[in-house]
């Protein structure tokens, strides 16, 4: 695109930094679509830069990974272990949201360093916390004044339509609205991230993309066969993404480092797993009564652990919960082992003498997390194969459901990150890194409080 052209020149690195986030843009599909000439303005900012494939978090749901991100710490520092969490010392579930992160976001230190960030539609941030800044809180912000900082954009932010999501009921029920409406939400988040980029005094900016998300989950096989009649739509979509990115880097005009990043993968939905239902068949769970709306639903007595969603598997440990059934100590660790051997062999039937097995790997929660929050995170965490989506509903009949909405899924070990300057690939990047990153590119003295690499040459 010929609107990049004169930016691309050596610059002085300066102290401030852009990120675009593209929620579940995976690595795979960036590349694919920058060889088909869909990404002009990606493909070139890759050129003279670098971008590198990432993993993200396990579990790989948004709310953890970008609440990793923010804070550049880990889930047992930050608190934050799932699209929802058990209250303490309970069976029944929250939603976490930014009241409920309990370490420094990147834009809260650099605050305490004089430093002014602006911050658009990224998840988990909702409801909108003061800032050194603006904010406009993402995924799962419901009002706008109350996703809104300062309260003085509300008004604006009305007059012009911002939309603080797109409805993805539309996606079944009015694909055409539905397209439309992703559209129509990429346009005014545009709008809003070219006017705060020129009057705010910013040194740090992230404006998030989430309706890639959305267009994932429910049209995912559409961009897999290139018969369906959604096909074009969604690459249409993305044409539209990246020409946003080449006006948001045209307008920065090199006065910043251009970073871009995903918060997790995508690849094919091909089923559903009910583990919670696999727990009580097989005589790990058991509810009191025909009521199962939720874990709060099971008969302690009779449970020794149960799922919460997408594979977080919790033990019915005495001490943690009030009314718990498994003794700390061998017996604990003795279920562990039982729970972790027999999980890692299930497997889903495909077809006569075919089966496909379920899980990668199982891990223990000291090997994903360490902090003061380690203690209320799940015992156990399963990261599927691809194709198999984890769920914790209690509602289920089947193991296994190949019917769903969606056919996409979130993949853990293929989102991406990108920058207009040439990286060190370190081979294994972690989200974590990216928060790193952007610190150490800004200077920012709290680089020392938080984990990750630089992946930037210094």
């Amino acid at each position: 695109m010929a609107i990049l052209g004169r930016i691309f020149k050596k610059q002085a690195a300066p102290k401030r930094v852009f990120l675009m986030g593209l929620d579940g843009t995976p690595w795979g599909l960036f590349q694919s679509l920058c060889s088909q000439g869909v990404f002009k303005n990606f493909a070139q900012i890759a050129a003279q830069g670098s971008v590198l494939k990432m993993s993200t978090t396990v579990p790989e749901v948004s709310s953890v990974a970008w609440t990793t991100f923010m804070t550049g710490v880990n889930p047992g520092r930050h608190g934050v272990f799932g699209f929802v969490d058990l209250k303490p010392g309970s069976y029944s579930t929250y939603f976490p949201n930014s009241t409920h992160v309990r370490s420094p976001t990147l834009w809260q230190c650099l605050g305490k360093e004089g430093r002014r960030s602006v911050v658009i539609n990224m998840p988990s941030t909702y409801p909108a916390q003061e800032i050194d800044g603006s904010l406009i809180a993402g995924f799962v912000a419901i009002d706008l004044e109350k996703a809104t900082y300062p309260k003085s954009l509300v008004p604006w932010l009305r007059q012009i339509g911002y939309r603080l999501d797109v409805d993805a009921a539309l996606a079944r029920q009015n694909p055409d609205r539905f397209f439309e409406e992703l559209h129509i939400s990429l346009e005014k988040g545009e709008e809003v991230s070219l006017r705060l980029m020129r009057e705010e005094d910013w040194d740090f900016f992230a404006a998030v993309v989430t309706g890639t998300d959305r267009l994932h989950h429910f049209f995912w096989d559409a961009w897999e066969d290139a018969s369906s009649p959604y096909h074009s739509r969604f690459l249409e979509y993305y044409r539209k993404v990246d020409g946003l990115a080449g006006r948001l880097y045209e307008a920065l005009n090199g006065r910043a480092v251009f970073l871009a990043l995903s918060d997790h993968g995508f690849g094919r939905l091909r089923r559903d797993v009910y583990l919670n239902r696999w727990l009580e068949e097989n005589g790990y769970l058991a509810f009191s009564g025909a009521k199962r709306d939720s874990v709060a639903d099971i008969d302690p007595a009779r449970t020794r652990a149960f799922c919460l969603d997408p594979g977080r598997i919790y033990v019915n440990l005495k001490r943690r919960f009030p009314q718990g059934s498994v003794l700390p100590g061998r017996e604990y660790e003795q279920l562990l082992d039982e729970l972790s051997s027999r999980l890692a062999g299930l497997c889903h039937e495909t077809g006569p003498g075919k089966s496909e097995k379920v899980l990668r790997r199982v891990f223990r929660k000291e090997e994903l997390f360490s902090g003061p929050f380690e203690s209320a995170a799940p015992d156990l965490v399963l990261l599927a194969n691809p194709g198999s989506n984890l769920k914790g509903a209690t509602t289920r009949a089947q193991i296994f459901d190949t019917e769903g909405p969606f056919t996409g899924m979130h993949t853990q070990d293929d989102a991406f990150f990108l920058s207009d300057r040439p990286a060190k690939d370190p081979g294994d990047m972690h989200i974590l890194d990216a928060s790193h990153t952007v610190l150490a590119v800004l200077g920012s003295p709290s680089l020392s409080s938080i984990e990750g690499r630089l992946v930037l040459p210094d």
